[in-house]
């Protein structure tokens, strides 16, 4: 029987099909972002308008009313998750939220990446910012002074785009941040000693949220007894810096939602803090001594707001004044001792 040749694929020409097939198939899977793990959804670029946003997540379960808020923010755009470890469990579960476009996760897990012009330009075109759970201090060490971190400001302030964080991923979003460069702190010795070699502050100089100024927010808050050593951070930046110092406290499976406005509200199960310093500073906060701010048993004053599924309790981020039907509570420590 005759058999064309024109019908006859060389077996080269099966191979290049399979190989570009492969390659395909991969760069749909990992992106075209060189710090890419993965991607799910729609694989071309949307742009979209967004609206203002940020989401302090205090760690564990992560509070889906939280991520919807956020992404009834993006508009239907684009969502990227970036971390220095882990793997891409946040695609599925966001994605499967609905509403967005795509949901890429991106591995900078060091400085050749972060450094890589690709990788922020990729984040620009992020409609919604997730940061992910992991070790903050190797954020700032692989983010800082790099396209990553100039990518993320330039989200905040021009592109207006929604942005959020759990546990780590919240750590760095205050304009003061415990980097845990040398491991993490625990209240004890944060209280013994608030310039303990693990006591690694950063003012400023890397994420740039205006509405967070002069605030250092700390996770996993009752669930971890992280009061005391909040209490020490707010110690450090009101003696090093002058501060009137503020802080922002999330319980686990908790979120705070803040708006355009400034308006933060509390979603979740638990609980989060919002923690105010007096004007004087500590009478006693020097290296190698027991912290004592008492300042007659109120050196911090402190409100708590109970998380609902609805994120019905509030607070007013411009003025720090208490919500109708709260009340302050005082912190404070005398020779390295909280007093709530």
């Amino acid at each position: 029987m005759y058999t064309s040749s024109k019908l006859t694929i060389p077996m080269r020409l099966i191979c290049l099909l399979l190989f570009f097939k492969i390659t395909t198939l991969f760069a749909q899977t990992k992106g075209a972002t060189p710090a890419s793990i993965g991607i799910v959804g729609d694989t071309a670029d949307v742009t979209v308008p967004t609206q203002t946003g940020f989401v302090l997540g205090g760690g564990s379960t992560d509070v889906k009313e939280a991520l919807q808020w956020m992404i009834d923010r993006a508009k239907g755009g684009d969502v990227v998750i970036i971390r220095a470890s882990g793997s891409t469990g946040y695609n599925d579960f966001i994605y499967g939220l609905g509403g967005v476009n795509s949901v890429e996760t991106l591995l900078i897990n060091n400085r050749e990446l972060a450094m890589n012009p690709a990788v922020g330009q990729r984040i620009k075109q992020a409609e919604l910012l997730f940061i992910a759970g992991g070790d903050q201090g190797n954020y700032v060490k692989f983010w800082q002074d790099t396209p990553v971190e100039e990518a993320i400001n330039y989200l905040i302030h021009v592109k207006k785009a929604p942005i959020g964080g759990t546990s780590a991923g919240c750590a760095i979003l205050g304009e003061v941040g415990f980097v845990a460069l040398n491991d993490g702190i625990n209240s004890e010795e944060a209280l013994t000693n608030p310039f303990h070699p693990k006591m690694t502050l950063l003012n400023g100089g890397f994420i740039d949220i205006p509405i967070l100024k002069n605030t250092i927010t700390d996770t996993h808050y009752s669930n971890r007894s992280r009061h005391g050593r909040h209490l020490a951070f707010l110690a450090r930046m009101a003696r090093d810096w002058d501060m009137k110092a503020k802080g922002i406290g999330v319980d686990e499976k908790t979120s705070v939602c803040i708006d355009e406005k400034g308006i933060a509200r509390v979603f979740g199960s638990q609980a989060a803090y919002f923690i105010m310093a007096n004007k004087k500073k500590p009478e006693r906060c020097e290296s190698g001594q027991k912290l004592t701010w008492n300042r007659g048993g109120k050196a911090v004053k402190v409100c708590k707001i109970p998380a609902t599924l609805t994120g019905e309790g509030r607070f007013d981020l411009n003025t720090w004044k208490l919500p109708k039907g709260q009340t302050w509570t005082y912190w404070s420590a005398n020779e390295g001792t909280i007093t709530e």
